[in-house]
């Protein structure tokens, strides 16, 4: 591949004459497909006629399907934790909160796993409260009416795409207490519940999000691993930059920078990793 993009950067009139192919996937094939598939003419051959060769990329379908969901999982594991370390530094009580919460429930001198998750109800407030103020998924994915509907008052007629302001509902003043304030207490007593429809980060029913059930064991594990090992600041005495940047993740406009410091009572926690 090296070889043949260096031959055609060297000589542009090739490129001008491959002619890209559309490349179909369906879900239902498993066989695979495409990353790229140039069909493109040599020139004449010994017999007169033109030359077609074509060459693509293969990878299997299962392969496809794999990449999607590491992908998908992976980039709004990392969002949620960003944010959610980010709103910690700002609020240093908060981290010493779920601190202490992890100390009581959790022999010295030994990391947490996944079985001690279920009994730290705090982080996991404090992972719904960052899921609040800062979804993975804003707008959710596309839905479609299946029927034709009125919903507010607009007719909303069969095969329309839907896209859910799920943002809009978590920050809703009329729902919530001081919704842009970051407070992991109002999410006390509410686990496993969705408290009505005011709560959707991963959307609902048959079309929500099927990779919930993973990152609510992979965040708070490796998130109560930081908060378990580190005590963590802000670099300066300015409070983090929150401000939101562009993409369909909502990701931060700014990279989270901190300093961290091993406590120490976790000393003996890294010969566990």
């Amino acid at each position: 591949m090296e070889w043949a993009m260096s031959l055609l950067l060297n000589n542009p009139q090739v490129i001008k004459k491959a002619q890209p192919l559309e490349a179909k996937f369906d879900v239902k094939d498993i066989r695979g497909s495409y990353s790229f598939f140039f069909r493109m003419e040599t020139g004449e051959g010994r017999e007169g006629r033109r030359k077609l060769v074509s060459w693509g990329h293969y990878i299997p379908g299962v392969a496809i399907l794999t990449v999607v969901m590491v992908s998908a999982g992976t980039d709004t594991s990392v969002g949620t934790m960003e944010w959610a370390m980010s709103l910690l530094v700002n609020n240093p009580q908060v981290i010493k909160k779920a601190q202490a919460e992890i100390d009581a429930h959790i022999e010295k001198g030994r990391l947490l796993n996944e079985s001690d998750i279920n009994k730290l109800p705090y982080l996991h407030c404090i992972i719904n409260e960052t899921l609040r103020l800062y979804p993975a998924s804003p707008l959710l994915g596309p839905h479609e009416s299946s029927e034709d509907c009125v919903v507010g008052g607009f007719n909303v007629p069969r095969g329309t795409m839907l896209l859910a302001n799920i943002w809009a509902v978590h920050n809703d003043p009329n729902l919530w207490d001081e919704p842009t304030k970051f407070k992991p207490e109002r999410f006390e007593g509410l686990q496993g519940t969705r408290d009505g429809f005011k709560f959707m980060p991963f959307g609902l029913g048959r079309r929500g999000c099927p990779g919930e059930g993973l990152a609510m064991h992979v965040v708070p594990l490796a998130l109560g691993a930081l908060i378990q090992c580190f005590d963590w600041e802000r670099v300066g005495d300015e409070l983090v930059d929150m401000s939101e940047g562009l993409g369909l993740t909502l990701p931060k406009a700014e990279p989270l920078e901190a300093k961290c410091r091993t406590r120490s009572s976790a000393l003996n926690n890294f010969s566990q990793l």
